[in-house]
């Protein structure tokens, strides 16, 4: 019995289907949601959802957020959240750079904060894409996925 997952954020619904699992990087660590999860409500920090169905992976970025598991529904607000085939990694790199120049000329503390929050959100968006070039050049899950551990 799958469950339901939504994902949106403030600029529209990002993915909305049953799935049989999902892996979401929560506060803590990573998170594995099952079908009849216990109810949970938890912050996401900037890292990769990995969604799976039929046996099949699929990849977002997500910059961080909320999310709910209640029933058999998983809802996730996102600040942000991209299809790893959405990311474009030339561009994913120019914004670590400038996020990087921005950092070394020695900005004001909320300047420093902005230019932290652009490169944490670059190196998610360069992660979840090379993690799915390497997935789809090995065929294989990473192991604390294949072996059920984690």
């Amino acid at each position: 019995m799958p469950m339901l997952l939504e994902i949106t954020t403030a600029e529209r619904q990002v993915y909305g289907e049953e799935v049989d699992m999902l892996i979401a990087p929560g506060i803590d660590g990573q998170l594995g949601i099952l079908p009849r999860h216990a109810p949970l409500m938890t912050i996401l920090q900037p890292g990769e959802l990995t969604i799976r169905k039929g046996g099949a992976d699929t990849y977002f970025a997500v910059t961080g957020g909320f999310m709910e598991v209640l029933g058999n529904r998983v809802t996730i607000l996102a600040d942000a959240c991209e299809h790893s085939e959405e990311i474009n990694e030339e561009r994913a790199q120019e914004a670590m750079r400038r996020a990087q120049e921005r950092i070394a000329g020695r900005p004001t503390d909320m300047q420093m904060e902005r230019a932290m929050a652009s490169m944490r959100r670059a190196q998610v968006r360069l992660d979840t894409v090379r993690r799915r070039r390497a997935r789809a050049g090995s065929g294989q899950l990473p192991p604390s996925i294949s072996s059920g551990g984690g």
